[in-house]
């Protein structure tokens, strides 16, 4: 009769904690190349080279600008109907379609619509809200809101392995080493 063998537990990722920017940048570099790609880092405040060291794609521009373009649209074919379909009211000799006196309500439009879909392009794309995640229950994690810096990478990665991959942390000036389940 053969043992059941018990399931291995599935890692979210190994999280390494830093003192300093400067060391979670030395790692972000080391983890990029090591061939590592799917990496996140929590930081207290921003920091432009590790953000661009991640190379994270932003796409919250094209949200922003296809909800203007929506708005704009929105806010002149609402003009067009009212005046030249729906009620149709000829003041003055001016053609029912005066664009120029619909250039006000189509800007408005434009922003509103842009502001909204900035507003919700940011809740979609940083997944909020977010009630769990696995870092929440890693040691000394609400440091990353004061004075510690935090490197996660994930075990979707490619090149992701549970025993290389700390060992690969752990080489660089880390504070600790953590796997994170999910």
């Amino acid at each position: 009769m053969r043992a059941r063998r018990e399931p291995r537990p599935q890692w979210y990722g190994c999280l390494a904690e830093f003192e300093s920017a400067d060391e979670l940048l030395a790692a972000v570099k080391a983890a990029r190349a090591a061939n590592y790609s799917l990496m996140e880092a929590y930081t207290p405040h921003p920091i432009e080279k590790v953000s661009d060291e991640l190379a994270h794609k932003n796409h919250l521009p094209l949200i922003v600008l296809i909800g203007g373009a929506v708005g704009a649209l929105t806010g002149f074919c609402l003009q067009y109907y009212t005046a030249a379909i729906s009620y149709p009211l000829n003041v003055g000799g001016k053609p029912l379609n005066s664009w120029p006196s619909f250039i006000v309500v189509t800007f408005e439009m434009t922003i509103l619509f842009a502001a909204m879909a900035a507003v919700l392009g940011m809740f979609a794309l940083n997944r909020l809200p977010q009630p769990y995640h696995p870092v929440f229950h890693a040691p000394n994690f609400e440091l990353a809101s004061r004075n510690r810096y935090f490197l996660l990478i994930k075990s979707r990665d490619s090149n992701y392995d549970p025993v290389k991959t700390p060992e690969l942390l752990r080489t660089l000036t880390t504070l600790s080493v953590v796997d994170l389940p999910f």
